[in-house]
This record gives C-alpha cells, sequence and structure tokens, in this order.
C-alpha cells in the first residue's frame, strides 16, 4: 500500500525533516554557503554549495569541517573558527527561513494531524537556532519535539522511538535528503521521500516520493 494512502489511524507519529519539507529554505542555505566561501574564490563557493546540496540534512559544522580541509586543504578548524562561521552563517540564514513560503501543504498537513498524533522535528539544523525559527514561523503549538544538530539525524530519531512507546513500523518520517531515508532506514522507520519539482530524486527508485505535502491523505 502506498505510505500517502495508509489509514488515517494507522501511523502513531510523524517525524519532520525541517528545510525543503515543512518550509522552503533549501535555496537559502545554498545561497548562504555561496556567500560564505565566495572570498576564496568562484571555484570554491560552488563547490561549497554543490557539496551541500549532495548531503542535504548533513550538520553544517561537519560540512564547514569537510571545507576545511578538502576545499581549502587548510588545517583543521579550531573551535572558535567554527563558532565565527556559525555566527555568519546563522545572520545569512536566519530571518530568511523565518520569512521563506511554506511547502505546499504543509502547514495543512500539520494543522490536521497535529490534533490526532504526536509531531516531531528532526534536522541538521542546530537546535537552538531551530527552536527559534520554528517558534517565531508559529509552527511550535504543532510539535511534541523539535530536535536538531549538533547529534547526527539518525540519533535523533533514535532518541524519539526510545522517549516514546512507539511501534516503528507505525512511525512515518519525511525527509528531502538521502540522510533521511538512511535516518529512517537505519532504525527500521518507514520513509516518505519530498522531491521538489525540478530537482533531482536522491533516493533509491525503492523510495515513494511526493513534489509537496498536499497529496498526503492522512
Amino acid at each position: 500500500m502506498s505510505i500517502t494512502n495508509h489509514p488515517a489511524d494507522y501511523w502513531q507519529a510523524i517525524i519532520f525533516d525541517f528545510d525543503g519539507v515543512v518550509v522552503e529554505s533549501g535555496d537559502i542555505k545554498s545561497q548562504a554557503f555561496a556567500e560564505l566561501y565566495r572570498h576564496h574564490g568562484e571555484t570554491i563557493s560552488q563547490a561549497a554549495v554543490e557539496y551541500h546540496r549532495a548531503n542535504g540534512g548533513m550538520s553544517r559544522y561537519l560540512k564547514f569541517h569537510y571545507f576545511q580541509q578538502n576545499l581549502l586543504n587548510q588545517p583543521p578548524l579550531t573551535k572558535e573558527e567554527e563558532q565565527e562561521l556559525d555566527r555568519r552563517f546563522s545572520e545569512l540564514v536566519m530571518n530568511a527561513v523565518i520569512s521563506c513560503q511554506p511547502v505546499a501543504g504543509a502547514e495543512d498537513l500539520l494543522n490536521k494531524m497535529a490534533e490526532q498524533i504526536p509531531l516531531f522535528v528532526a534536522s541538521g539544523t542546530p537546535e537552538n537556532e531551530l527552536r527559534v525559527i520554528v517558534e517565531r514561523r508559529g509552527l511550535a503549538r504543532y510539535f511534541t519535539e523539535v530536535r536538531g544538530s549538533p547529534r547526527l539525524k539518525e540519533l535523533l530519531v533514535a532518541d524519539i522511538l526510545s522517549a516514546y512507546p512507539l511501534a516503528p513500523e507505525r512511525v512515518l518520517m519525511i525527509g528531502d535528503a538521502l540522510v533521511d531515508y538512511e535516518s529512517a532506514h537505519q532504525n527500521g522507520i518507514p520513509f516518505l521521500g519530498r522531491v521538489r519539482p525540478g530537482d533531482t530524486n536522491p533516493f533509491p527508485e525503492s523510495v515513494e516520493i511526493v513534489p509537496d505535502l498536499c497529496q498526503i491523505t492522512m
């Protein structure tokens, strides 16, 4: 049976990625990485964007360290350098993510399902920043918990499953990146991929995908 056609009472919980699933913020993050590394030259800047797009859902901190050693060929980042990159990145994205458009159908789905089952966010965005964004967008009332980095996404999902009396096969994860699928797979929960029209599908052929959240009729 298609994931989108399961009976309304089948799912015990839904775990959402945030960027690209709840809000249309994928391009905002790409532009921020481009700007952050532009002073190293356009080749480095573009390489940073391509790595970010190929590794959606990964913590920005892991990306910072990868760029430092693999694009810039420099010694590992110090804690102070990491914090400065994080501060500048947050300045570039925070207000834009708060004000960007929602993914079509996302708010209707949240509004409907929050009255029936617990909903969660598991995101690669730093948790403190993510909670501010969720709060300022008026979405906090929908979610039982909002979880983000620095913990790896597969561990965020595992934490949710261990903290609540949920049957893994009846917990759905919705994500737009391969790391979302892998995190669901590693925790034994069903997965639904969101692929924006015109974007490359990053998922295996067996993964059910949707262009937005309008057609999820739970």
